[in-house]
């Protein structure tokens, strides 16, 4: 795949999770997600090893989302690193919109990749500053 596919493949990824994060689409994160899947931050970690798990996890993510009345959430995506054939390490800063237009502080990820037949997926997560 050259660099330019492998960005526009992502950019829609990163997209369609976007707006399953932002609309509180629990089933739509979890077809995201390869399992067993991994997040990690400075004060936790936790594995999930089945969509209901995944789906479980981002349960409160929507509610948060509506509290701040974030309506949009777009992944700038900084740094893609290939690893191998089928794994990438990608540097996103996440982008938020709230219901009145105005921007919103966002978050930092690096997310490890994991491309298959079915396109990219999320094998990790890591929160960073």
């Amino acid at each position: 795949m050259t660099p330019t596919a492998e960005l526009d493949q992502l950019t829609d990824f990163f997209g369609r999770y976007g707006t399953a994060l932002t609309t509180g689409d629990v089933a739509g994160i979890a077809r995201c997600h390869t399992l067993p899947g991994l997040v990690v931050s400075d004060s936790y970690s936790f594995t999930f090893s089945s969509p209901a798990a995944v789906a479980l996890s981002f349960l409160g993510a929507a509610p948060a989302y509506r509290e701040q009345r974030i309506v949009a959430a777009h992944a700038r995506i900084d740094d893609v690193f290939s690893l191998s054939a089928a794994l990438v390490l990608v540097s996103v800063e996440w982008e938020y919109l709230d219901s009145e237009g105005q921007a919103v502080t966002g978050e930092r990820y690096r997310y490890l990749m994991r491309t298959g037949n079915d396109g990219p997926q999320i094998t990790t997560v890591i929160a960073v500053r």
